[in-house]
């Protein structure tokens, strides 16, 4: 199943990863077995990510804190791109920036590859303070540097996600990714003191899922588009309770994170 046909027409059902939550060079089997691979999110630099402890677990889920960790898009395009083509399935590429114009410019350069099905954009910055400008900004400059499907990962963590929504739509978006992580903190019981090494990072895991739910069934009454929902999916009937709530397709992390090491969120 194609996940680039589903990107803007038809109705049909794909299976992925988490962005970050596999690799899929280390992990190939796993990979195969979805429907279509995610990438950690490529930033136009490379980046070591946060100092470590970069990943806790808790009561109820998962907290990472990786700081977009990646190699660059130089280096995505020269050396990680060929090898992720040999999988033979569908490669969505996550990308992120600091900038309006990041995303553009990484979205024109990926625009040519053929092994590339879609872009996630990474808008999902929980701490920008107009989200429903910030992810209309983005998704419109995508949109003139690339004619790949863009589907837009939002935060939850915003006044109004539905509006948030509604902006990507509006802006050129062919379909959104609900939800990224809700930010959380851990501190060790002997010292009170932070857990994580950067302190607070992006709780994953069951607790996410209530809020996930939600937000997929706002986005779906906002937009109509399609969705691929995420957040605390562990069993088939998680997946679908997504479905229900009108996700097109689900995404798997929290199992990953069981199975393989999780990188960046």
């Amino acid at each position: 199943m194609s996940s680039s046909g589903c990107a803007s027409k038809g109705r049909c059902s794909v299976l992925l990863n988490a962005s970050g939550c596999l690799d899929a060079l280390v992990a190939p089997d796993v990979a195969r077995s979805l429907d279509a691979f995610v990438t950690k999110t490529v930033t136009p630099l490379p980046r070591d990510g946060n100092s470590p402890v970069r990943i806790a677990e808790t009561d109820v889920g998962m907290l990472n804190s990786i700081g977009l960790a990646n190699p660059g898009i130089d280096r995505f395009l020269t050396r990680s791109l060929p090898q992720l083509e040999k999988l033979g399935m569908p490669i969505w590429v996550s990308v992120g920036g600091f900038e309006t114009d990041d995303y553009a410019d990484i979205c024109s350069r990926l625009d040519d590859h053929a092994a590339v099905s879609a872009i996630e954009l990474n808008v999902s910055c929980p701490n920008v303070e107009a989200p429903v400008e910030s992810a209309a900004q983005i998704v419109a400059a995508a949109r003139l540097a690339t004619r790949k499907p863009l589907w837009a990962k939002l935060a939850p963590a915003v006044p109004d996600i539905g509006e948030v929504a509604k902006a990507a739509q509006a802006a050129g978006a062919d379909g959104l990714s609900v939800v990224n992580t809700i930010r959380g903190l851990k501190l060790d019981p002997r010292t009170l003191r932070p857990v994580l090494g950067p302190g607070q990072g992006g709780l994953s895991g069951p607790a996410l899922k209530p809020i996930a739910l939600a937000a997929v069934a706002t986005c779906y009454r906002a937009t109509s588009m399609p969705i691929v929902g995420m957040g605390g999916i562990r069993t088939g009937l998680d997946a679908l309770e997504f479905v229900a709530v009108g996700a097109q397709h689900v995404a798997v992390g929290t199992t990953l994170f069981a199975q393989n090491t999780c990188s960046e969120q």
